[in-house]
């Protein structure tokens, strides 16, 4: 009976707080502020807005309506997280999905965590809570790294100790909007996968990107298939590079012995020499009068 006295008192006490203008928290140096910053608190739905830094963008209607269900019959379970902008007005930093679909549930109010920040770290805690709670997609991934970089002037080592994540991995999500928008929508819409997206970054052609994406889709690649078919681009881009694999010989053919070998025939000879030492001297003539001037030659 105490117990539940106090619950009600308590909660009448924070309630009286948050709608008294004249005793209005606004920092946490404020008096009080510590009962209500870090608490959780239940909050008039409509007090709270969307965050313009929330990083999802998607929201899967069937997933949501499942998730509706479930609160009208169990409750919100994991309160959502808010910053306090105004009086009675908070923005949201985390819990999208909780709070539409509470919405979609009908209720009027909200369970929340109560933080004060600033739009920055609003921000970063947004981007952590949702890469380390939902699924985002690669490329809303790749968009919160760049929101990152772009608002917040984070280097990619900074980002790293941010949001607990390697360098590399960063790196690799970032590179994905270098693709076409047509490929970065595959990524997000699920017809292709990271891994596909990766294989064709260094494709800088967006045109070729598009007709290899298409290729992918249409024949159902595997990303190692893909790697494949990159591959097999790049190379008929450059022709000469599979000769120039067999181009080193032994020995170099220097340039006054073949222009002696030139004077003596008089006629521009060829010397191929292979890697192991032995080669061919290639001598043309244009008549057979020529043909027997060069058999004369050999046999002085």
């Amino acid at each position: 009976m105490t117990k539940a006295v106090k619950k009600q008192a308590l909660g009448r006490g924070l309630s009286a707080l948050l709608k008294d203008p004249e005793n209005d928290i606004k920092s946490v140096e404020d008096k009080d502020a510590d009962k209500v910053v870090g608490n959780i608190i239940e909050l008039d739905i409509d007090a709270v807005e969307i965050n313009p830094f929330q990083p999802r963008s998607n929201f899967n209607e069937e997933s949501l309506n499942e998730l509706s269900i479930s609160i009208r019959e169990l409750g919100v379970i994991q309160p959502i997280t808010v910053r306090k902008l105004d009086f009675n007005k908070y923005q949201l930093i985390s819990g999208e999905r909780r709070l539409r679909a509470s919405k979609m549930a009908g209720l009027t109010h909200v369970p929340a965590y109560i933080r004060i920040a600033n739009d920055n770290e609003s921000l970063v805690m947004a981007l952590v809570e949702n890469i380390q709670r939902h699924d985002l997609d690669p490329i809303e991934v790749a968009l919160s790294y760049q929101r990152l970089i772009d608002e917040i002037q984070l280097t990619q080592e900074q980002m790293s100790d941010r949001v607990g994540k390697k360098r590399s991995t960063i790196a690799n999500y970032l590179r994905l909007l270098k693709l076409d928008p047509i490929i970065q929508t595959g990524i997000r819409d699920g017809f292709i996968t990271m891994g596909h997206g990766r294989a064709m970054i260094n494709i800088e052609d967006h045109d070729a990107q598009s007709d290899i994406y298409q290729k992918i889709v249409s024949q159902n690649l595997s990303v190692r298939e893909t790697e494949a078919l990159v591959k097999s681009y790049q190379e008929s881009l450059n022709p000469a590079t599979s000769k120039a694999v067999v181009k080193s010989s032994a020995f170099a053919v220097e340039d006054d012995h073949k222009k002696a070998i030139t004077d003596f025939f008089g006629a521009k000879i060829d010397v191929k020499v292979d890697r192991k030492g032995k080669g061919k001297i290639t001598v043309p003539f244009h008549s057979q009068e020529d043909f027997n001037r060069i058999i004369k030659l050999i046999q002085e």
